[in-house]
């Protein structure tokens, strides 16, 4: 290749094969080593994770001329680069994708920064190719078609059943999480999920653990194309609530790839999409992007399905000041326990939620023990003092989609059921009992 186009054999710098790096020393001393990453940066650079100091970066500040072999994971070709090392990047978007990477390794060396190399020449070695496998799917048509079902959903809930569903019929990803980050900023907790036996609703990662955690910590993407002996953890919930157990993480037992892009607009993180495979190196660069393009479509449309009601176009009245009477509950009375330090609510003695999902629902049921008052709507909940949220509280709508779908996957006499936009009534089929769990 006379002008270097690495764009044609990006799939060569893919990790699961080690790349040989040949470097020179000032008195001529030759040394070849393995990296495991040989990073595409655009067609004519490529970038060294530098962590510690070893010859290859030595050699590379004294003598800037290298060669790195590598090798194409399907066909089996390989390919010699004469490289000529630029400089080294400690901040920017490909340091904190790589340093995402690092991060969410077990025992990995803090990532000191990146070794930029421009790439002087392709050449081609002898030997046998393998024909190259079809693509599991046009990424561009399937993220075109998934862009346009998101950009018509009116709806929280409507937008993640069409990502997750969309992803699964158009993209073959069978396994997917979606997370929102918490009123904290310290934790993500998942709000849809498929291709699991449990969905996980409620379940959490602290930002800044695992592999997701380290995808929002660093608010760059990371995948793992072969796991064998690489694999992540992708987060895991650490310690149960202070006042009982927690909700189980939905994973595969043992997956062999893994993909995780943040959900973003602008400069707000709103959370971070997940998927996995046990299959090795399911995905590639092509399902990077494609994700990453999506992650940024949701968390627009996240941006403007949050907004709070008076600001959109059709406004949800506030809750009304007339009570609508309820039905009288039947069936086996059910003690629901309220720990305020926590925001945990428990229906007898099994955990059900916590934080704001917990606090609201806790708010409803007392309003509905102390006056029979069944319908609320977002707005009201947003302006109550009683929930001490702020202003502008994006999360309550997320917190509220959680606490719908955890009260469906639980029990089917206690339900929020969709009354309109912005408005929905408490269903309460059974009699409870309510009891402040810290005064007990």
């Amino acid at each position: 290749m006379n002008q270097p186009d690495l764009d044609l054999i990006r799939a060569c710098l893919e990790g699961g094969l080690p790349k040989q790096v040949a470097s020179c020393s000032p008195t001529g001393l030759t040394d070849i080593c393995e990296v495991p990453q040989l990073c595409f940066v655009d067609a004519q650079h490529v970038a060294l994770p530098y962590a510690c100091t070893t010859t290859l970066r030595s050699n590379l500040l004294a003598n800037p001329r290298a060669a790195a072999t590598i090798s194409h994971p399907d066909t089996a070709a390989r390919y010699r680069l004469a490289l000529e090392f630029l400089g080294t990047e400690s901040s920017g978007p490909l340091f904190n994708s790589l340093q995402a990477r690092h991060a969410s390794t077990p025992g990995m060396l803090p990532l000191l920064g990146v070794d930029i190399c421009r790439v002087l020449s392709v050449e081609q070695l002898a030997g046998e190719v393998l024909p190259l496998p079809p693509a599991p799917c046009n990424r561009l048509a399937a993220i075109r078609l998934l862009s346009q079902r998101l950009a018509a959903a009116d709806e929280l809930s409507q937008a993640f059943d069409l990502v997750l569903d969309g992803l699964n019929s158009e993209m073959g990803m069978d396994h997917a999480l979606i997370l929102c980050v918490d009123e904290s900023g310290q934790w993500l907790y998942t709000v849809a999920s498929r291709g699991y036996a449990q969905s996980g609703v409620g379940s959490e990662v602290e930002i800044g653990t695992g592999l997701i955690g380290a995808v929002a910590q660093f608010r760059a993407p990371v995948r793992l194309a072969s796991l064998s002996g690489e694999y992540r953890e992708p987060g895991l919930h650490l310690g149960p609530a202070a006042v009982g157990g927690d909700i189980p993480f939905p994973a595969l037992h043992r997956p062999h790839s893994q993909l995780a892009v943040p959900i973003a607009a602008g400069n707000w993180l709103a959370g971070v999409l997940y998927v996995e495979s046990a299959e090795q190196r399911r995905f590639d660069y092509q399902d990077e992007d494609a994700l990453v393009a999506l992650g940024q479509q949701l968390g627009l449309a996240m941006r403007w399905l949050t907004r709070p009601t008076e600001f959109l176009p059709e406004a949800a009245e506030a809750m009304e000041d007339e009570i609508t009477p309820s039905p009288t509950p039947l069936g086996k009375p059910v003690t629901i326990r309220y720990f305020a330090t926590t925001q945990s609510v428990f229906l007898d003695e099994d955990y059900l939620i916590k934080g704001v999902a917990g606090a609201v629902l806790w708010l409803l049921l007392c309003d509905y023990a102390r006056d029979g008052r069944s319908e609320a709507s977002n707005r009201a909940l947003r302006l109550d003092p009683r929930l001490k949220l702020p202003d502008f509280g994006d999360n309550l709508y997320t917190r509220l989609l959680l606490l719908q779908r955890r009260l469906g996957e639980r029990c089917d006499w206690l339900a929020l059921d969709k009354l309109g936009r912005g408005r929905f009534r408490l269903r309460v089929d059974r009699p409870v009992q309510l009891v402040d769990g810290e005064a007990a």
